[in-house]
């Protein structure tokens, strides 16, 4: 779409696997970033009494997710700078598919208008810091699946993946920073 897109970095993965706290991370560093949708729409439909839940409405979940991507890479565009993102528009995809729902074709749509830097940032599973809470109820099991899901719709629209080192936060800091020049 607009050729600055090359500065929006995204990070992806399946829950639980260090993604939120390495955008907290980057975001202490004084980057521009944008938060997670599926914790925030979590968040907000819990507290309205909402059914767009994963665990309640998989596909009115995708919609919203879908949304707040797209807002998010909207409002990134305002920004001087380089921008992370906690999951971006080929989540949705991948989610949709983890469920074994049908991706509309505004969906795939949407993943390849609105674009991200050619390489995206990949958190595998890490068992050792996988936690369930309020609002991440997967099993490990199910974050594993959705590494695989979501890292196959990157790769099917042509991103490179590039994984992260299940290292310290400092070494996955260096590695972001190293991997897009930034400096």
């Amino acid at each position: 779409m607009q050729n600055d897109c090359d500065r929006f970095f995204v990070l992806t993965g399946g829950p639980g696997s260090g993604k939120t706290t390495l955008i907290e991370a980057l975001r202490t560093q004084g980057f521009a970033t944008a938060p997670e949708a599926g914790r925030g729409i979590i968040r907000d439909q819990m507290a309205i009494g909402g059914h767009a839940l994963p665990w309640q409405d998989r596909a009115l979940f995708a919609e919203l997710m879908l949304a707040w991507e797209l807002r998010s890479w909207h409002a990134a565009h305002a920004e001087p700078g380089p921008v992370f993102f906690d999951r971006g528009t080929p989540d949705t995809v991948g989610y949709l598919r983890l469920c074994g729902l049908p991706v509309p074709d505004h969906v795939t749509s949407a993943a390849r208008k609105f674009r991200y830097a050619p390489r995206v940032f990949v958190a595998p599973p890490w068992p050792e810091i996988f936690t369930q809470d309020e609002e991440r109820k997967q099993t490990l099991e199910e974050a594993e699946r959705t590494f695989r899901f979501v890292t196959g719709a990157y790769a099917e629209l042509g991103y490179e993946l590039a994984t992260l080192p299940l290292a310290s936060l400092e070494e996955r800091v260096r590695f972001v920073i190293d991997q897009t020049g930034l400096q």
